[in-house]
């Protein structure tokens, strides 16, 4: 199983990802010692995780996160899943 997921830091900010542990990604994302990702790391947390979606193969998760970060992706994003993060 593979996910796609969202994260909300508290300044707004917005990453979007994928993995096959979406628990230990996320706690990974917080973790001031790992630094697997640059991004989250730059911008203080903590980062919330605000959306995710399950995929059978990687390849299908892949293209979904190339989906959410492109334009019509971020206004997605921006349109169905900020209003209820910040509510």
């Amino acid at each position: 199983m593979y996910f796609v997921y969202v994260l909300l830091n508290p300044s707004g900010r917005i990453y979007v990802g994928q993995t096959n542990q979406l628990e230990e990604r996320v706690r990974q994302h917080n973790d001031p010692a790992n630094d697997i990702s640059k991004y989250t790391k730059r911008y203080s947390g903590p980062w919330k995780l605000i959306h995710s979606e399950r995929f059978m193969t990687r390849s299908e998760s892949m293209a979904r996160e190339k989906a959410l970060k492109s334009g019509k992706g971020r206004e997605w994003i921006h349109q169905h899943l900020l209003p209820r993060a910040s509510g």
